[in-house]
Formats: structure tokens, C-alpha cells, sequence
């Protein structure tokens, strides 16, 4: 495989140092951080590096393919980008630098409701393969309307957000005063004049907004009056009686993302989603939480057969997509590996990043004589 990534960033932790020099510090904190004392994002990682995979050696290997097929499509890697919220904040025009680089890898990229790129636009960049993440509004009328435009959008697959049923509590983003836009603190200017790169993209491509609640948001808004319209837009907590008339109105794949009990598992396959996103939310929502790996384990390893088993939350390299992949995991998402991949490198962070990963996990399988991702469980040391 061609090393057609910069050799001076060869690794995600590169990428997180340099983004740490090239943007504010309110919007690294925000990147970077978890919720209360960041335990169970530091457990995410942690524990999936405990997982062991076996090589198999004396084999008649061939070669290794990291293509995979999820929901009847080919992709060129088992791994795709994760819906992330205020991308543009963290580094101007980062969603539409990603969705290019997911369309021309062959991936799938995710748009959250509360990202700074409209759904229309991002179906644009992505001919159609973007799939999309619902925060589910309270007013019907909203959350029809949003599922209709994913659908006229084309979108593959709606995601459904059911981890956020309160906003986590993050301790740096209440002293920041982080919003959109950022509140105009001494420090936080002080901190923006720090950091030219990110300034003047910031003033070439406009202050980031929430593009997909624009049509219901009422104009003129001030800090605290969107803070206040978006606490009562957006209801977090999912039930039956919520997630039926999605079901009904959606005719593409849908996917919960979030699950981290079996008890959801098996309420989510009743209830007729096709897939299940197993992630807590990077480690922002409840600090106290289980990390992802071990309840991917257990569930992938009793309800595989019933449902798509996904994963994100903690993965930062190649090796650690193969572990979930071994660990039971269909598919894999990350977040803030490629947000680091932006603020770093800027429009070519997603390629760079991409690419990067494409090699670290086509060596796992090359070391391991694994010729298919789908074989990966077979290497799992428990």
C-alpha cells in the first residue's frame, strides 16, 4: 500500500500536538476533552489496547483486503468519520474538508444536526453517500422536516443520537464559555490573536452557525437566546413512542448510535433498527460509564447475527480499529481522530488522516497473515 501520508504526522497523537499549536484553546479544550475528570475517556483507549490479537504465521498467505461491505455497499476501509458537533469551530470548513476526503476514499462520513454544514451541502460534496445523525427536535414538525431533507438529500442511513438524554458536564466549556460563536471573553480573544492559521480561515470561509436549524431558528438571535432555543429544540432521551414514527417515516437504513447494554440491544432489534452504533459519546457524557470495548464484546458476540454491530469511542489508530473489529465490530467510527487530522493539516487533514490509518491497518493484517477484516475475531486472544 502506498504511504501517501506526511511522514512528519505518522500518527494520530502527531496530529493532536500540532492541532493543540494551530487553534484556540477553547476549541481544543472542547475537542480534546471529556466530561466531569475525563475518566471514561481515558478508559476508552486504555482498556481497547488491552485487547490481544494472535498471528497466525505458518499459513499460505496471500495478501490483505481492508475493503469491507456494510448495509450491500463496498468500502474501501472498515472505519468512517463520526458525526461531530461545531466542526467549523474546532477548524473553519472542516465538515466539507471531510466529506470530500470520505467521498474520494470511499467511506462513510456522518453528519451530526449541530455541525456547521447543511445537509443539502454536504450531500453535494458526497454525491449522495453522506449518512446523517439526528438530535430529535420536540416539535414534530421540526423533526419531519429534517427527515425529509436527509431523504430528499439521499442520505443512506439516518442515525439516531439516544446517549444525550441531559448535555454532559464539561467543566472546561463552562469556563470557556464555549457557544456559537464563541463568547468574547479577553481570554478567548487573547487566545484567537494567538493563532493566525486559524483566524484567517476562520475570516475567509465566515463564522461558523448551526446550518441545518437555520430554516427554524429565529433571526437575530444573541448568545443567550440561542443557547435558550436550543435547550428547548432538542429533546435527547428516546422511546418507543418516539423512535416509531421515525421508523415509519424513514425508508432508508436506521441506526442507533450509543447502545452500551444488552438490554437497548434487543429493544433496538424489536424495535426495527437495522444497526447499532455502540459508543459512549467519546467519553463525554458520563464520566462513570463502561468503556465501549467491553460491552462490544458481549453484545456483538450474542446479537452479531440479529443486527449491525458498530463501534466508536476511544479508537486512535489502525491497530485499534482491528482490535473492535476483532472484538466483534462490523464497522468502526472516529470522531476526534480526524477532527485532530484538520486543525493539524487543514484541507488535506482528512486525506492525510485517512490515508494514514488505510496503512496502519493493512500492517496489523499483513503481521497477523489475516487476509479479511471479517477473519479478525479469529485472532482474538481473550
Amino acid at each position: 500500500m502506498t504511504l501517501n501520508f506526511d511522514y512528519k504526522y505518522p500518527s494520530v497523537d502527531d496530529l493532536r500536538r500540532k492541532a493543540k499549536q494551530r487553534i484556540p484553546g477553547f476549541a481544543f479544550e472542547y475537542l480534546d476533552g471529556g466530561c466531569n475528570e475525563d475518566v471514561n475517556l481515558h478508559r476508552n483507549t486504555a482498556e481497547l489496547r488491552e485487547v490481544q490479537l494472535e498471528p497466525r504465521y505458518l499459513k499460505n498467505y496471500k495478501d490483505a483486503t481492508i475493503k469491507t461491505t456494510l448495509f450491500g455497499k463496498e468500502y474501501d476501509a472498515p472505519f468512517g468519520i463520526a458525526p461531530v458537533g461545531l466542526q467549523g469551530l474546532m477548524w473553519p470548513n472542516s465538515p466539507e474538508i471531510l466529506a470530500k476526503a470520505a467521498l474520494r476514499h470511499n467511506i462513510p462520513f456522518i453528519l451530526s444536526t449541530v455541525t456547521t454544514c447543511s445537509i443539502e451541502r454536504t450531500s453535494e460534496l458526497t454525491e449522495g453517500n453522506a449518512w446523517f445523525q439526528l438530535y430529535n427536535p420536540v416539535e414534530d414538525r421540526i423533526r419531519n422536516d429534517i427527515i425529509r431533507r436527509a431523504a430528499d438529500a439521499q442520505c443512506p442511513a439516518l442515525v439516531l443520537l439516544c446517549d444525550v438524554p441531559t448535555f454532559g458536564y464539561r467543566p472546561r466549556d463552562f469556563k470557556n464559555g464555549l457557544a456559537l460563536p464563541p463568547k468574547m471573553t479577553l481570554r478567548n480573544m487573547i487566545q484567537i490573536l494567538g493563532k493566525p492559521a486559524w483566524a484567517f480561515q476562520t475570516l475567509k470561509h465566515g463564522q461558523p452557525d448551526f446550518e441545518n436549524m437555520k430554516p427554524y431558528m429565529p433571526e437575530g438571535l444573541n448568545l443567550k437566546q440561542l443557547g435558550k432555543f436550543m435547550d428547548q429544540t432538542f429533546s435527547g432521551r428516546l422511546n418507543e413512542e418516539r423512535i416509531k414514527p421515525i421508523r415509519d417515516q424513514w425508508k432508508g437504513k436506521l441506526i442507533l448510535k450509543g447502545v452500551v447494554s444488552e438490554a437497548d440491544t434487543q429493544e433496538a432489534i424489536r424495535l426495527g433498527f437495522d444497526g447499532i452504533i455502540v459508543s459512549n459519546h467519546g467519553g463525554r457524557q458520563l464520566d462513570a460509564g463502561e468503556s465501549t470495548i467491553r460491552p462490544l464484546i458481549d453484545i456483538a458476540g450474542k446479537y452479531g447475527d440479529k443486527i449491525e454491530v458498530m463501534m466508536d469511542s476511544g479508537l486512535r489508530s489502525g491497530p485499534d480499529i482491528a482490535r473492535a473489529l476483532a472484538g466483534g465490530a462490523k464497522f468502526t467510527f472516529m470522531g476526534r481522530s480526524f477532527m485532530y487530522g484538520t486543525a493539524a493539516l487543514g484541507r488535506k487533514g482528512g486525506d492525510h488522516t485517512i490515508s494514514m490509518l488505510k496503512v496502519q491497518l493493512k500492517q496489523v493484517m499483513d503481521q497477523l497473515c489475516c487476509e479479511d477484516v471479517r477473519d479478525l475475531p479469529r485472532h482474538f486472544v481473550r
